[in-house]
């Protein structure tokens, strides 16, 4: 159900209602952030010159919300541009403007008592057709509403964010006995397409999905590894990345939410679960229970499971804590076999598998872990949630696993864990007994019109659900005619209704698909054969990120053979692939995500229109490795910010200094719209919430250009400043290495970067056509990379993943 949400409020603006609704802001919502009026006048308050009456005390505590928006790194907001769109106020003088709101978000502290005090007053200020929500992430909505009137129970239901609200994609939403399914539906719905969530749909049981699940995970792996005697820092070397899980592992993640609020929610399972096969899990190990007295509460105190400090030799070090004696010891990284043999598996079930059934000891704990996690969720299917979908997707959109529990079991074979679980004495839910029994050998399976998932419940499989506009390229290409052409890094894929898709699957680098000679092969083909057999074409594909630039490594390998001709060769190359896209005949629509580097940023400015997701981080780096873009993207940077600056002016050095910081200071966009801020995206390029729409979403836009009547754009020239703005932009680097701000090298990469910003060798009222802004860029990549320091800085790069400066 499609519901117009033009103004929502939040009340409560602590960390989570501050995250709440700078993500609503972010959607372009406008919101009313509320908070109560501090309960004391202090010294503090009189010293600023405040009063009582004053609104900036009586609104202080909403007024640090927004602070905490502002100052936030991450970032809490896309963009800062966003921020007039919510209005502060508090529960005294602002609780009136509650009428005007269409939905009503309550992030008030977790304690019953408060909240029903807070929703008795919302029921006497809401319209009768707003929506009222719970941020709770475990009260029950029968408590909540008790004494509630009966259309404010027909429009309530918990609405449970995780934090950071803007980069955890779990929203899990719980009805209660007389919510409405429409008011479900437009949550939903707002949810999946305006706010970019993954909805969950949750029982009214303590926790919900996510949590109970997911802090049974933590509380297991904490037994396991007491009764198998391992350390911190061994566990959190086995259940991270090898494991499918965040970098964070276990003991980082509970730093990372904090050990207070572990507890809590363990609590909140012992006293809401007493029938739990685990009860007795359900406790606080005494070391834990220290910890949280000694202020030890993780990342907020600066000391947890893990801690930074100084060594003797003024050198930063990580202490990890030592569960048995109390005290802090340095990091050690544990030296198993499997972990080895894992790190260069890039296919996370054989990964997983690798690792679990190690016959080491990094196997053993994983194993238990494993074991003891899946034969758990088994038993919580029809109490927490209706769907196995909805438990694999509650962890990996609320705690950033790879494979959700029954997607991981599917990987490691489910008769194999089932018997080997037995043989250990420890029993699953009947009913995955009753679907291999049956002859079902999996929780998921292809079926004939996409992916299916067992359903205990009627014994059958279902089709997993998801809106008609997700398209997954996976399945499109099962249709054998879908592909045009391919070779190991990239495909032409037929999308249908006219559009073809290019798309990056690097062979030897499939998580960040640099651009390499395969990619740009099938760039060049997928225009040739665009431009005849299709009408429009899109840039998109559905690995992890979009595609962190070059190929470093070859470029390495040419500049100390001293291959300058091929890098000649291959810069023309790359060169003439963007500009193809800029000059094709028919539109040509790109479609980033994730990490939009360098060369990945050059194709996506190549493009006629972009259809951003929300969470691109986008930027031309080269500068962070000694050399500059020389793929384009002077000149598209150039063209972006000169945009309506048609005529030749006195100086538009102004103009071009924004290009000039954006290159010269590797800036990268930790947003779509920050991109748009930064003139890397323009005002007519779209910002998708949802990246499972995001496909569907380009395709469009590349139906309507056609549809418009498409015309490539002109050749462009640009009125630079030449030699005047060189000197210029020189006085000022000369004036940063004086300061220390940057270095000789630095001066040296940043200069040739100002020589093609600035047309070369120009004047102002002498237009420079756009082949001229290309040679000077490929003229200034050849020279840095014959420059030692500049090999020496994409050496550190590929090494340490970190830029050097030299």
């Amino acid at each position: 159900m499609r519901r117009d949400f033009r103004r929502v409020a939040v009340l409560g603006a602590g960390t989570m209602g501050s995250g709440i609704a700078a993500h609503l802001a972010g959607a372009g919502v406008s919101v009313l952030l509320l908070d109560i009026v501090p309960p004391k006048f202090t010294d503090d308050d009189a010293t600023k010159g405040l009063t009582p009456e004053d609104p900036r005390f009586r609104n202080k505590f909403a007024l640090h919300g927004i602070e905490t928006i502002k100052k936030s790194k991450p970032a809490l907001i896309y963009s800062k541009r966003f921020l007039p769109l919510i209005e502060i106020g508090n529960f005294e003088d602002d609780w009136d403007k509650l009428a005007d709101c269409d939905w009503i978000i309550e992030v008030v502290v977790e304690r019953m008592d408060i909240k029903q005090k807070v929703f008795a007053r919302v029921d006497e200020t809401r319209r009768p057709d707003a929506i009222v929500s719970s941020n709770t992430s475990g009260l029950s909505i029968e408590d909540m509403t008790e004494g509630r009137s009966d259309s404010f129970k027909q429009h309530f239901l918990v609405t449970h964010f995780f934090n950071p609200v803007r980069y955890m994609r779990l929203l899990e939403l719980v009805r209660g006995e007389n919510t409405l399914p429409e008011v479900i539906d437009a949550i939903a719905d707002f949810g999946t397409f305006r706010l970019g969530k993954g909805i969950v749909y949750g029982k009214d049981t303590p926790n919900f999905v996510g949590n109970r699940i997911g802090v049974y995970g933590i509380a297991a792996t904490i037994r396991a590894m007491m009764e198998m005697d391992y350390q911190v820092d061994e566990v959190d070397a086995i259940t991270g990345p090898a494991m499918g899980r965040p970098k964070s592992a276990s003991f980082g993640t509970v730093d990372l939410v904090g050990l207070d609020v572990l507890a809590h929610v363990i609590n909140t399972l012992r006293d809401g679960c007493p029938n739990d096969e685990e009860h007795d899990l359900f406790e606080i190990p005494a070391f834990l229970q220290k910890m949280i007295e000694n202020g030890q509460l993780g990342r907020k105190a600066k000391a947890g499971f893990y801690k930074r400090q100084k060594d003797a030799k003024g050198k930063k070090i990580t202490l990890v804590y030592d569960w048995k004696t109390g005290e802090y010891r340095p990091k050690v990284r544990p030296d198993f076999p499997s972990l080895k043999r894992a790190k260069g598996t890039s296919d996370i079930r054989e990964r997983v598998k690798a690792v679990v059934f190690a016959d080491d000891r990094a196997g053993a704990i994983a194993w238990r872990i494993s074991r003891d996690t899946l034969a758990y969720t088994s038993n919580r299917f029809g109490e927490i949630a209706d769907s196995l979908v909805d438990i694999d997707n509650a962890l990996k959109w609320g705690f950033n696993w790879e494979l959700g529990p029954f997607e991981m079991w599917d990987a490691l074979g489910v008769k194999k864990v089932v018997d080997k679980m037995k043989a250990e004495g420890v029993t699953p839910a009947a009913w995955v007994d009753e679907m291999l029994a049956a002859g079902n050998t999996s929780f998921y399976r292809d079926g004939v019109s996409g992916k299916e998932v067992y359903d205990p419940a009627s014994k059958t499989y279902v089709k997993v659900p998801r809106p008609e506009t997700f398209m997954v390229l996976k399945e499109i290409k099962k249709d054998g005619k879908a592909v045009i052409f391919e070779n190991r890094s990239a495909s032409l894929v037929d999308l249908g209704d006219g559009i073809a898709c290019i798309e990056f699957h690097s062979a030897l680098q499939p998580k960040l698909n640099p651009v390499d000679d395969q990619i740009i092969e099938v760039m060049q083909k997928g225009v040739e054969i665009g431009e005849r057999d299709f009408r429009g074409l899109v840039i998109h594909h559905q690995g992890e990120q979009f595609s962190a630039g070059a190929n470093l490594l070859m470029i390495l390998d040419a500049a100390t053979t001293h291959q300058w001709k091929a890098i000649d060769e291959m810069v023309r190359v790359f060169q003439g692939m963007t500009m193809s896209l800029h000059r094709a005949r028919i539109p040509v629509i790109t479609a980033p995500f994730g990490y939009t580097f360098g060369g990945g940023c050059e194709i996506t400015m190549g493009g006629d229109r972009v259809c951003a997701y929300a969470e691109s981080y986008i930027g031309l780096v080269e500068a962070g490795v000694g050399l500059i873009p020389a793929g384009g993207g002077c000149r598209f940077l150039l063209e972006r910010v000169l945009d309506g600056v048609d005529k030749p002016v006195l100086s538009n050095l102004p103009f071009i200094q924004k290009a000039f910081e954006n290159i010269a200071m590797a800036k990268v966009a930790t947003s779509a719209e920050e991109a748009r801020d930064l003139k890397y995206l323009r005002p007519f390029d779209h910002v998708e919430p949802n990246r499972d729409q995001q496909l569907w979403t380009a395709k469009r836009m590349a139906i309507a250009m056609a549809e418009e009547g498409y015309t490539p754009p002109l050749p462009k020239t640009f009125n630079l400043p030449g030699k005047e703005g060189v000197a210029t932009i020189k006085t000022m680097l000369l004036n940063m290495k004086v300061t220390h701000w940057i270095s000789s090298y630095d001066e040296k990469v940043a200069t040739h970067i100002a020589n093609v910003l600035c047309g070369g060798d120009t004047t102002i009222n002498d237009p420079v056509d756009e082949q001229t802004i290309l040679d000077l860029e490929r003229e200034a990549f050849l020279s840095l990379c014959g420059e030692p320091k500049t090999q020496d800085r994409i050496k550190y790069m590929l090494v340490n993943n970190k830029p050097l400066r030299n």
